[in-house]
């Protein structure tokens, strides 16, 4: 039944789904669209896109991971230019000068292990780029390669899992269709060897 909606959806589509894809995943830490939407999911949509054929597998996994990395590098740019207005509002000032600072703190105690490893959660991934861009993380030394290691791993990645997950959909499915009368053909191939067995034994002690 899932699937089958899918594949319209998918039809329909087509090839709008590398923009819509790549669009997610990009704006998820530029402009914070992760914090209610998190970008994975449209790529798992579109790895099962790719196995079902509707687009192609690597041009998806090489957009996934180039508008990841693109969208953090904006996200740095955004809290590095309009970080200090932030939290000088009256939204950022209901976060006390002492937490700021030890968000700084961390960042820079961490550096690129803190930006690679806020790939691992949704709300981490739309919010570290723009921290990082607050506390003056060095961008090319530190923030780029650390945020190209995580874009690549985790836009390829999450398009890689859409992909296996939809072959393991199908195997699952063609069981679900067939396993049933397999499981049903086997019990009553027991229950007539069962029945066998025992006349024989009945005619064995009646001779």
């Amino acid at each position: 039944m899932v699937l089958d909606i899918l594949h319209r959806i998918g039809e329909h589509v087509g090839a709008w789904l590398y923009l819509i894809a790549g669009f997610f995943a990009f704006a998820e830490a530029a402009i914070m669209v992760g914090v209610v939407f998190p970008g994975e999911a449209s790529l798992l949509v579109a790895g099962l896109g790719a196995q079902r054929g509707w687009i192609s597998l690597w041009p998806m996994v090489a957009i996934a991971a180039v508008a990841a990395v693109a969208g953090d590098s904006v996200g740095y740019e955004v809290g590095k230019h309009y970080g200090p207005a932030l939290r000088s509002s009256a939204l950022g000032r209901r976060i006390s000068a002492k937490q700021w600072a030890n968000a700084d703190a961390f960042l820079h105690r961490h550096g690129g292990k803190a930006v690679f490893l806020g790939r691992c959660t949704a709300l981490l991934r739309a919010l570290i780029p723009g921290m990082a861009g607050m506390a003056r993380l060095p961008y090319l030394r530190t923030f780029l390669p650390w945020n190209m290691a995580g874009g690549i791993l985790w836009g390829g990645g999450c398009v890689l899992l859409g992909y296996v997950f939809s072959a393991s959909l199908e195997t699952i499915s063609r069981y679900l269709t067939w396993g049933p009368i397999a499981v049903i053909a086997v019990l009553l191939v027991g229950y007539l060897a069962f029945r066998l067995l025992r006349r024989r034994r009945e005619r064995a002690e009646l001779s």
